[in-house]
């Protein structure tokens, strides 16, 4: 029954001829299927982790701070991480919109979390963990330039 109702309904039933290409070529193309993967990923965890910064229900942010950065800024642990918590939702307002160049400003940015957390002894493996995040976020940024909207 359900076989009949695909070869009657190719895209599903009230679905436009539109619609239906657009879900071939998203089931026929493992590059695009990861290119939406990798968006929807470097969109959402930068604005879930920017927005955990102002309550840490996830973690007490500050704790990944190195005591340097803030030594060299002058300012309190926790102003410096609401500041970057607005930065990390933007920037994941930018990788829905524009991935392409937000996919490179995500892969940086970790890069530079990778730095800081380099610092304090007992972060390395939270280190290793954003460094195969910021290759995915190049990647996001790589997969864009073969399937710009």
């Amino acid at each position: 029954m359900a076989s009949q109702l695909t070869q009657a309904f190719p895209g599903g039933m009230g679905a436009t001829r539109a619609q239906s290409t657009r879900t071939s070529a998203l089931a026929d193309n493992p590059s695009l299927q990861a290119f939406w993967a990798l968006r929807i990923a470097f969109t959402v965890a930068p604005i879930v982790a920017g927005a955990d910064k102002f309550g840490d229900l996830l973690v007490n942010w500050d704790k990944y701070l190195a005591p340097q950065v803030t030594n060299a800024l002058g300012i309190q642990a926790h102003t410096f991480m609401m500041i970057v918590g607005v930065i990390e939702i933007i920037a994941g307002i930018g990788v829905a919109i524009m991935p392409r160049i937000f996919g490179y400003v995500v892969a940086a940015w970790l890069l530079g979390i990778i730095a800081n957390l380099l610092l304090i002894p007992g972060y390395y493996d939270i280190a290793l963990r954003d460094l195969g995040l910021a290759l995915g976020a190049f990647a996001l940024a790589r997969l864009n330039a073969t399937h710009p909207r």
